[in-house]
């Protein structure tokens, strides 16, 4: 089928655009967040087609993945139809709740017409989805290969805009981790994060945005993954991490308390002890190793493309009815 979908995040689009469908992406002149059209640092197959609005009117699509409150404004001013009634359409939710939570009432709660999908069974949870129908779909990953070698006695974090975000992406705690072991940050929007932080350049390496295959082979050099993020829907990043066969050092909120087993590596809501395991891995090479098998083992299973793709061709299926 035609599946009209906006590119609104970047990995988890990756996995989606997987399956057997033609995916239709809006490009807009400016490629704005309108129509960014296809990824530049992504390899997406050739069934990702970007599609102009007047191009939309022509090669209209026969579902539409909604990602944010604005893409129904946008059906309804490029192809005249009502999501839920005239486009059968699923409303896929990435975010954990913000606000008053856990009291956030989600923008699409108390309409029967359109299913909300959340990524992760935290989200479902802490949402007040009223009277909307609701699904989970797990993510899944484009398996990047167990490419871990740890050769580097580092630690690797993968963060976007954490200057921005703050609190929410644990940068204010980098600088107790990053005593704890040389650490690398991979990200988009790094500028400015010494000086937010106070972090000391000969601990702390910047990397800005690199193609994904080349941070990937440059993240499973580190010794081991940290995800300190505070509060995140689930960090396709730290998926990535677990494909890679990296250790696992995080904290202990909303999902990954699921993704990550306790073989996995160490999850914990006490900073200090987030800086010992850090510490414990970069000196103590073959524990990580073993620790980074069972993370891929864990990833393989629950968060594998092909469950991904199928759940999304039965959630599909259904609305089109």
């Amino acid at each position: 089928m035609k599946v009209l979908l906006w590119h609104v995040h970047g990995s988890w689009t990756t996995s989606f655009v997987q399956g057997t469908h033609d995916y239709l992406l809006p490009v807009t002149p400016d490629r704005g967040p309108d129509g960014l059209g296809r990824a530049r640092t992504w390899e997406w197959p050739a069934s990702a087609r970007e599609v102009t609005p007047e191009q939309l009117r022509e090669d209209q699509p026969d579902v539409v993945v909604l990602q944010r409150t604005r893409d129904l404004e946008l059906v309804r001013e490029w192809l005249g139809r009502e999501p839920g009634r005239d486009l059968p359409a699923v409303f896929l939710e990435h975010n954990a709740p913000d606000g008053a939570v856990p009291n956030t009432r989600h923008p699409l709660a108390d309409q029967s017409a359109i299913p909300i999908a959340h990524v992760t069974f935290f989200n479902q949870l802490f949402y007040d989805n009223g009277s909307a129908p609701t699904t989970v779909i797990e993510h899944g990953i484009v398996d990047p290969g167990e490419r871990y070698t740890g050769e580097l006695a580092r630690a690797g974090v993968v963060v976007n805009e954490p200057v921005r975000r703050g609190r929410y992406t644990g940068g204010d705690l980098l600088p107790l981790l990053s005593a704890a072991a040389p650490l690398d940050v991979f990200g988009m929007g790094l500028t400015g994060l010494y000086e937010r932080y106070g972090l000391d350049p000969d601990r702390v390496g910047l990397h800005d945005d690199p193609p994904q295959a080349a941070m990937h082979d440059e993240l499973a050099r580190r010794r081991v993954y940290v995800h300190p993020v505070r509060w995140t829907s689930l960090g396709l990043s730290l998926l990535e991490a677990m494909h890679l066969g990296m250790p696992v050092v995080g904290l202990a909120t909303t999902e990954a308390v699921e993704a990550v087993p306790a073989e996995a590596g160490v999850l914990s809501t006490r900073p200090e002890r987030l800086a010992e395991a850090v510490r414990d891995f970069v000196h103590d090479p073959d524990a990580a190793r073993l620790a980074g098998k069972a993370a891929r083992a864990a990833a393989l299973e629950r968060y594998g493309l092909d469950r991904f793709l199928a759940d999304w061709d039965a959630l599909l299926t259904e609305v089109t009815r």
